[in-house]
């Protein structure tokens, strides 16, 4: 008989996956689809990110290859898939399917870090069921939740280079982290009441009061007896309070010295948010996704929230519990809880127990500490619901750290630290084909925010061990991040603020086509003229690699300079004083509205007709801060933003669509015969002498729309095809909405942010890009 026909050999192949690879369940992942598929072979964790050796019918690796991207766990991100044949067999392979050790070394890490994952159905069900092991466990998780990058030590991703490390599994968890049909298989944070960490309730001075469970009834407590609790969480620590009572939110405010910033409110459950807010589908979705953000919903007025939580804001942060100790608290609450980040007003997150005890002394009552470090602090994430999706305020837990591809063009340049600005401060590193930027960090304003700058770098540069040769900063003299770029030894790139802006959402979109109108509206950014800028048009040109600014806000002056920025009606005054033909007059009848007395208006008006102390400036944000002033919604800011958030929310107000303010658009009639400007004049004479039956929301309405108007109409006089929105202008969601509106009308394909802020949060990508 002739010798039946030998099966053929299998293939051999080598897969390469990159992206968000490493803790989020994706070995284990692996391992089960090659058990369904018949694939033998191994996979491990690597520096780039997953490394998969497949042995199987050529048929049976290209179903295994389709299904890693069509099945990959919810938090996993592939960035790329790379597959090579391995003929040769230069990587041994066991009979079935391993997980093998992490693949160590001294090269440079390539592999996105994950991002902290909220407490997922599963575990929550399991922390709340009786007869689980893990009932009421403050520190369940799974391989589809938990802490990951606040406990990142080093890459790759395991346990021993977390701060997990020093928590022996006992059997009942080895057993579960060894079985490929578990939940928790290969679950790096893995733990139980059995072998990992224990909460602690300390007093005022750090001393201990309980452990255990009884430390979390004893923080329930003094929180519902109206105290103020300090608690730990995933990245840091929260000041919490019960937000029903308003004795309790006002001494919360008078200690953490946060006079009228809005407070983040933690609800029980979503049928507890139903109750006080006007939550959503799409919101509740971002609520209870992976990130669980903040996201900004609209309250219910006499719900029982004390207002002082958001004074004359319509607007609530919501979130919902995102941790097993936050859900264990607010199940022992049964009521919303304020909770705010835990430091002081604009200083950074208290992370470490000793830290808290020592920088919270005098604010917190008590202590809900635990045994479990926090390698790297992360706030929470802040988003608000938005017209083409949510838009991000706030890029931190769930989302931060996170890897942006750039351009084929931009790609595989020398290792680049970029710095950002000075508000919303947030550095990345660029490498090869991308750039993971960090989280926030906040206002590089004071020591304590820049030991946290330059710790973030740190941590960064450590973690991706690639050390910068060069370094991507703002073109600002004054900034802190600019400071110390210049005083690091390292080469430096300074790139423009609003070009930033505008690269930064170029690169969220591949880089875009070759030629954009970018539009870069923020409150201040250093010009290249000598003036603040911040109503900027730059036409980028990929191809020639040039930027060009084509168009602006017409100018006005700011008396007092920075001032202006706390005291919106000066920006109001700037606006009179500059006004065509009769400045001196409208100031004149415009003061006492204002809050100024006569001397103060003359001083004031004298310094910005004389040009001393008084910049001139473009910016959108003054802008929206002086008219703010003008309808009487704000005089002085209590925090950034205030002013421009108030005539938003009365914009939203408005009844009906009241006719546009007028916003002409003309030639510069100075040295840049070229450039368009905006001319803000006859809009803010329409607010001096609008019709008295016409409300501040129906104005506000009408200069929403006839700023979108003439965005549009510039785009039409510069005549490029695609516009990119950028900038802290585009927070503003009725600004947005009402852009894109006209863009689109005017048949302009229109780019925004997806994954980044639109303010200062994003201006390391843009610089990377840069």
């Amino acid at each position: 008989m002739p010798d039946s026909p030998r099966p053929p050999a299998p293939d051999r192949r080598l897969v390469r996956v990159s992206g968000v690879v490493q803790g989020v369940g994706f070995r284990p992942f692996v391992a089960r689809l090659a058990a369904r598929l018949g694939i033998a072979g191994w996979v491990r964790n690597t520096l780039d990110g997953v490394t998969i050796l497949a042995v199987a019918p050529a048929t049976a690796i290209d179903a295994f290859e389709q299904s890693l991207r069509a099945e990959a766990p919810p938090a996993a991100r592939i960035a790329a898939l790379e597959s090579q044949p391995d003929p040769a067999g230069t990587q041994p392979a066991p009979a079935g399917f391993a997980i093998l050790d992490s693949e160590d070394g001294d090269g440079i890490a390539r592999v996105t870090p994950t991002p902290d994952l909220a407490l997922c159905d599963a575990c929550r069900a399991e922390l709340g069921d009786p007869a689980d092991r893990r009932h009421g466990y403050p520190f369940i998780n799974c391989t589809n939740c938990g802490p990951r990058y606040s406990i990142l030590l080093e890459l790759p991703y395991d346990r021993p280079q977390t701060t997990m490390r020093g928590f022996t599994l006992c059997p009942a968890c080895s057993s579960e982290y060894q079985d490929p049909l578990d939940r928790r298989y290969h679950a790096q944070p893995n733990a139980c009441p059995a072998c990992g960490p224990v909460l602690r309730l300390l007093g005022a001075s750090g001393e201990t009061l309980a452990t255990g469970a009884a430390a979390l009834e004893g923080c329930a407590s003094a929180i519902a007896g109206g105290g103020i609790a300090a608690v730990k969480g995933v990245g840091g620590y929260h000041l919490i309070v019960d937000a029903c009572n308003d004795a309790s939110v006002a001494e919360l405010r008078r200690r953490k010295h946060r006079e009228e910033k809005p407070l983040a409110v933690m609800f029980s459950s979503p049928t507890e948010l139903a109750r006080h807010t006007h939550a959503g589908p799409g919101e509740l979705e971002l609520l209870r996704g992976p990130v669980a953000p903040i996201v900004l919903v609209r309250r219910i007025p006499g719900s029982g929230l004390s207002d002082l939580i958001a004074p004359g804001n319509p607007w609530v942060g919501a979130l919902l519990p995102y941790s097993p100790v936050h859900s264990l608290l607010l199940a022992r609450l049964g009521r919303p809880v304020v909770a705010t980040s835990g430091n002081l007003s604009e200083e950074p997150l208290c992370t470490g127990d000793e830290e808290a005890v020592e920088r919270l002394r005098g604010i917190a009552d008590v202590f809900l500490a635990n045994n479990r470090p926090i390698a790297r602090p992360v706030d929470d994430s802040v988003l608000r619901p938005g017209p083409v999706g949510p838009i991000v305020l706030r890029r931190a837990r769930g989302l931060a750290p996170g890897t942006i591809r750039l351009p084929d063009d931009a790609s595989d340049g020398e290792p680049l630290l970029c710095v950002g600005g000075h508000m919303k401060s947030a550095v990345a590193l660029a490498t090869g084909a991308s750039v993971v930027l960090g989280p926030h960090i906040g206002d590089l304003s004071g020591t304590a925010a820049m030991e946290a700058f330059r710790r973030s770098i740190e941590l960064l540069v450590s973690l991706l061990r690639e050390h910068p040769q060069r370094i991507a900063c703002d073109a600002h003299p004054g900034y802190a991040s600019t400071r110390h770029a210049l005083a690091s030894g390292v080469p430096v790139t300074r790139v423009q603020h609003h070009l930033a802006h505008v690269l930064a959402c170029l690169a969220e979109h591949g880089g875009g086509p070759g030629r954009i109108l970018g539009v870069s509206w923020d409150g201040t950014g250093d010009g290249c003229d000598g003036t603040v800028w911040g109503g900027e048009f730059i036409v980028v040109d990929r191809g020639a690699r040039a930027a060009r600014r084509v168009g602006s806000l017409r100018t006005f002056r700011l008396p007092g300079g920075e001032a202006a920025v706390r005291e919106p009606r000066r920006s109001a005054l700037g606006l009179l004083e500059a006004l065509d033909g009769r400045g001196g007059a409208a100031r004149e009848a415009w003061a006492r509205r204002l809050g100024f007395s006569d001397t103060e208006a003359d001083l004031l008006g004298n310094l910005a007709a004389r040009g001393l102390y008084a910049p001139a400036t473009t910016s959108a944000g003054r802008l929206f801060d002086g008219v703010a002033a003008l309808l009487g919604l704000a005089r002085v800011n209590r925090f950034e933003g205030q002013a421009a958030m108030a005539l938003e929310s009365a914009a939203e107000a408005a009844t009906g669509s009241p006719a546009p303010l007028s916003f002409p658009v003309g030639r510069s009639a100075g040295g840049d015969a070229e450039r368009l400007i905006i001319d803000w004049g006859p809009a803010v004479e329409e607010l001096l002498h609008a019709d008295p039956t016409h409300d501040a929301s129906m104005l506000a309405a009408a200069f929403h729309s006839g700023l979108a108007g003439a965005i549009a109409e510039v785009a039409r006089g510069v005549g490029v095809e695609t516009v990119a929105l950028s900038g802290g202008c585009f927070q503003n969601r009725l600004l947005l909405e009402r852009t894109l509106r006209a863009l689109a009308g005017a048949g302009f394909a229109v780019l925004t942010h997806r994954d980044l802020p639109p303010n200062d949060g994003n201006l390391a990508v843009g610089q990377a890009l840069a």
